[in-house]
């Protein structure tokens, strides 16, 4: 056999793709034995990015989803990693040292090995301290290279930083394909000068697989001498997301590298795991585009991360930029237009900006100033007339070096606003703050937690900290789940005590009901029981009457099998059984004919 290549389950990344919610610390402890059991697995991106925020927005605490959820892991040696924005940490905006330093002694003590650091300008700087702070706390240090393809990030460009990182003390590189623009040959080059010149430091790789390069890209790095690539599993493979680990499995294997093998039995129930998270409810969330690769992603270099909110912009905004289109005398533009045309703008206006490659948080920062000037042209006025705030400090040099020169466009327009380009170390901008957030805990009589992790989730995201403490993030999102449940046509939820039910005998209840027609619960795959009832007074629904002509679905929960009558014809049914102040989660749906 030749030489072995490595997988790592990018599962947190997969559900970027909805633009908003992820599973529940319940469900991730669910999966976690399977994905163990799949045997191909030597690590798992269990958390960063957004995780903690997306738990902070559920009301759930984030701290214990990551201790609960790298836990198993841990205990069979499969490494866990997360992923660390340099100096924005866990969020779109700075960090100060202080806050970034605890951290990483919060992530180790929680169970995280490695921590995947980038920087969305690639500027060395803002990853000094990354490097620096994940080592003291005992973790793996992974220093990510943002990929891209334009005129200035060659070859020579990414050795060269990569070379900083090396003197930084680096463990790991990551070639991180965000938006699976980089080209499969120039990968392959550049994976060929790093183990020329860093010989013994492993290299990840991880491409999206919007743009349709992943695979190809995937063969030549590890050719080249790439030692790990990340993978995704069925239902959230390929789209926006990464490959499936089953056609990389075999692609490599046939080109004659070891690769570990599939316990498939595992894989259809991860599979079958995954599809269940979706129908309990992130797919109310996911946009159905992101299932499908888009070759317009080559030009506008887009992420497949950020395709969820960003159609979500879109359609807040289509209504706003057609109103404008027909107030100045202008055709309306259709949503498919609209995307091409965003796409061209970002095109456009990238190379003025000065290359940023187009990773969170710069990616939405590029969006955002081309969606504004598609508005702004709309409305009759000029391009570049309405810029945020955190765009103007990427434009400016606050949040770090951009890799090519502004247009001089940009930088006359800031100079007519009286902007001054900053050309110091961006940490220096923010300084120290915990003891501030000490003194709201102390205030409030919260709890520093173990580890300090509870001061270190307020000082990292203090407004939905904030919000998760007072309860307000699970009422927006019990609200948000209804509204978007209502919109999709979702169940009719009928939640109500826990009765005593009888032992359900089929053989029975098809003696007493000769016409009782079996039928497949959608969710759960359990066999359930359907009868159209003819002869009123035998029908044995507890506790409800029946007319004629009305239909009897026998449901099962954790408690045994319920009697319910159809609440209206051609509606389904789902059943939640309450115990106390706890919903017993069974989620069992039965369609009513």
């Amino acid at each position: 056999m030749g030489r072995e290549i490595k997988f790592s389950f990018v599962y947190r990344d997969m559900w970027q793709s909805s633009g908003k919610y992820q599973p529940r610390v319940d469900q991730l402890v669910r999966i976690a034995p399977v994905i163990i059991d799949m045997g191909c697995f030597s690590r798992v991106e269990t958390n960063g990015g957004a995780f903690e925020q997306v738990n902070l927005l559920y009301g759930e605490n984030p701290n214990k989803s990551v201790r609960d959820w790298t836990a198993p892991f841990n205990k069979v040696g499969i490494q866990t990693h997360m992923l660390e924005r340099g100096l924005n940490g866990l969020r779109m905006y700075p960090v100060p040292r202080d806050v970034r330093r605890l951290m990483f002694k919060v992530k180790k003590a929680q169970g995280t090995n490695i921590s995947r650091s980038f920087d969305g300008l690639n500027d060395a700087r803002n990853l000094e301290l990354s490097v620096k702070y994940a080592k003291e706390a005992g973790m793996i240090s992974q220093g990510a290279l943002c990929i891209t393809h334009s005129p200035i990030h060659t070859v020579d460009y990414y050795v060269k930083f990569a070379d900083k990182l090396v003197d930084f003390g680096v463990d790991e590189f990551c070639l991180k394909d965000m938006a699976g623009v980089g080209r499969p040959a120039f990968l392959g080059k550049l994976v060929t000068e790093l183990k020329k010149k860093h010989p013994n430091i492993p290299i990840q790789y991880h491409g999206h697989t919007g743009p349709g390069f992943s695979v190809a890209s995937m063969l030549e790095v590890a050719r080249a001498g790439a030692d790990i690539l990340d993978a995704a599993i069925d239902p959230l493979s390929w789209g926006m997301v990464h490959p499936d680990i089953i056609t990389l499995q075999e692609m490599l294997k046939d080109a004659g590298f070891s690769v570990p093998d599939i316990n498939m039995k595992a894989y259809m129930e991860a599979r079958a795991l995954t599809q269940e998270f979706i129908d309990d409810f992130l797919g109310y969330f996911i946009d159905p585009s992101n299932h499908i690769m888009n070759s317009l992603l080559i030009g506008c270099g887009l992420p497949g991360g950020m395709m969820g909110s960003m159609m979500a912009d879109l359609r807040t905004m289509h209504p706003a930029i057609n109103m404008a289109l027909r107030n100045n005398g202008k055709a309306e533009v259709s949503l498919n237009d609209l995307v091409v045309q965003l796409f061209e703008e970002v095109g456009y206006i990238w190379p003025k900006l000065g290359y940023p490659p187009l990773v969170t948080p710069f990616s939405q920062y590029v969006k955002n100033i081309a969606l504004m000037n598609i508005l702004s042209m709309a409305q009759g006025q000029p391009r570049f007339s309405n810029i945020d705030k955190d765009s103007w400090n990427m434009i400016l040099g606050k949040a770090g070096t951009l890799p090519g020169k502004l247009d001089d466009e940009i930088i006359q327009l800031a100079k007519s606003k009286g902007f001054e380009f900053y050309t110091g170390n961006p940490q220096d901008e923010y300084p120290d703050a915990l003891d501030s957030y000490r003194e709201e805990m102390d205030k409030n009589g919260w709890e520093y937690g173990e580890d300090d992790e509870e001061l270190f989730e307020l000082a990292m995201h203090d407004r939905q900290y904030r919000d998760y403490k007072a309860g307000l993030a699970r009422e927006r999102f019990n609200a948000d789940l209804e509204k978007a449940r209502e919109k999709a046509g979702a169940p009719i939820i009928v939640t109500r005590e826990v009765i005593e039910v009888p032992r359900f005998d089929a053989e029975a209840v098809q003696k007493q009901f000769p016409n009782a027609k079996p039928i497949q619960a959608t969710v759960s795959g359990q066999v359930i029981w359907q009868i159209d009832v003819d002869d009123v007074s035998s029908a044995p629904v507890v506790g409800t009457k029946v007319n004629e002509g009305d239909t009897i679905c026998f449901i099962q929960t954790y408690y045994g099998i319920e009697e319910v009558k159809a609440l209206a014809s051609g509606k389904i049914v789902q059943i939640e059984t309450k115990q106390g102040d706890q919903v017993v989660k069974n989620q069992v749906l039965a369609y009513i004919d």
